[in-house]
């Protein structure tokens, strides 16, 4: 179906809320226990941090053999709204024991069968939209939803840990051990909102397997990735998840430890009681700004090149490691409070997913040709969510014993070195990345 044809078939705006609602709860699922997966580990289950790498390992192996599997599978012979619906079920099922699974392999293995499970729908939920609904109109304004669905959860477990999960009375360490072991619910959460999904997405409008000029949909997407610009964003993805990864594994113990150490003052106190404890829902200010950005996108995508925003994006990463890695400096230089640039630096977190991962979603699914796009957009969540994740836990747990000084963590040295990373990738980006490549090569394919 051409993006003509896509265009008129989804006039009618019930289609998009629809894959709205879809996409709200996709993310909600994910965004329930993913920022309190670290402490939960750590000071509920006494997993050693090396045990905890495993566990982050493990759940990125279900993304790199979702593409072998959901790509093949959506692309050639089971239509996507079926598939997504029986994984979620699933999913939802396997994700509801982690709450009360105390031993690492047992947790290990739910998580490496969980993850499975439900990494290949991250790609899919991308895959049925892009399918309905024009790419360059309105797939921002779908996909922000999911955004919307990671700030609504991560709210709600932290005023849930807050009401529910904190005494009254007690010592401080009494408090806090009721609130890291409340964090459970987060398991229950995610599985409850998943078994719905689940049964929703059955109600999806169809979207059947396309005949391919190959059976194997991931060769023929492979064929086409390794031409320019999709191989140099594919090689500049690396090392952008690993400086991502960075930040969901580190950032929540940083701003955690300045809202303990802050934790009377009046500004502290009313951020809490907005957003709650636990620290997940503090870092949902990145993704409201993600809400902004994505909203921005159609625009943005209108007036400026895929390699400009993706340049936006990349220098958004290096800032937000930079304001983390000297938060004292730049506040006493600026005469504001340290709070004030911490929250700045997890703003930017919606300019450096909108601007990289999701303009990089969208290169992906107009530089492929159609029969062979889940299978690609499941390759470069893969690269997102799979081989990024695991070396970037393993950089980030490295970069930390590094970072250590006299068994205090040096936060200026911690963020820095993610912070010249992104700065090498900018550089990489400019010199390497030819977008003109990329057009010739589509106009090649449909000519053939």
């Amino acid at each position: 179906m051409s993006n003509q044809q896509k265009s008129s078939a989804v006039a009618a705006p019930w289609v998009k809320t629809r894959l709205s609602f879809m996409m709200l709860l996709q993310y909600a699922i994910w965004g329930a226990w993913l920022p309190l997966l670290w402490p939960y580990l750590s000071e509920v289950r006494k997993f050693a941090p090396t045990e905890i790498g495993y566990a982050f390992a493990v759940g990125a192996t279900g993304a790199i053999i979702a593409p072998f599997v959901a790509g093949q599978v959506a692309d050639r012979y089971f239509n996507t709204e079926k598939f997504l619906g029986i994984s979620h079920i699933l999913g939802g099922i396997l994700v509801f024991q982690l709450a009360s699974i105390e031993t690492l392999g047992a947790f290990l293995a739910f998580s490496l069968i969980y993850s499975i499970v439900y990494s290949p729908t991250l790609s899919l939920t991308n895959s049925i939209c892009l399918h309905h609904v024009d790419r360059d109109r309105d797939f921002g304004k779908v996909r922000l939803w999911g955004t919307v669905g990671w700030i609504i959860v991560g709210i709600t477990m932290g005023q849930l840990i807050l009401h529910r999960h904190t005494p009254a009375t007690g010592t401080t360490e009494e408090i806090v051990a009721a609130q890291f072991a409340g964090m459970s619910d987060a398991f229950r959460l995610s599985g409850i909102l998943a078994i719905a999904l689940g049964i929703y997405c059955f109600t999806l409008p169809a979207t059947p397997p396309t005949k391919g000029k190959s059976s194997n949909a991931t060769i023929e997407a492979l064929t086409e990735v390794k031409t320019q610009p999709l191989l140099v964003l594919f090689m500049l993805a690396v090392p952008i998840s690993c400086i991502h990864q960075f930040y969901f594994v580190h950032a929540a113990g940083f701003i955690g430890a300045y809202q303990a150490a802050a934790g009377q003052d009046p500004f502290t106190r009313f951020v809490n009681s907005i957003f709650g404890v636990g620290g997940g829902g503090l870092m949902t200010i990145g993704q409201m700004s993600e809400v902004v950005v994505l909203a921005l996108i159609p625009i943005m995508a209108m007036k400026w090149s895929r390699k400009s925003l993706l340049a936006v994006g990349v220098v958004a990463y290096a800032l937000r490691m930079l304001l983390f890695s000297f938060s004292v400096k730049i506040a006493t230089a600026l005469g504001i409070s340290e709070g004030a640039v911490l929250i700045s630096g997890i703003a930017l977190h919606g300019v450096c997913f909108g601007c990289f991962i999701f303009v990089s979603f969208m290169i992906v699914d107009e530089e492929t040709t159609d029969d062979v796009r889940a299978s690609a957009q499941s390759l470069f969540n893969l690269v997102i969510i799979g081989f990024g994740i695991i070396v970037g836990s393993m950089v980030a747990g490295r970069v930390a014993q590094w970072a250590m000084i006299d068994g205090k963590m040096d936060y200026e040295r911690l963020f820095g070195a993610p912070m010249w990373g992104a700065l090498a990738c900018l550089v990489a980006l400019i010199v390497f990345y030819d977008a003109k490549a990329g057009k010739r090569a589509a106009r090649l394919r449909a000519a053939r």
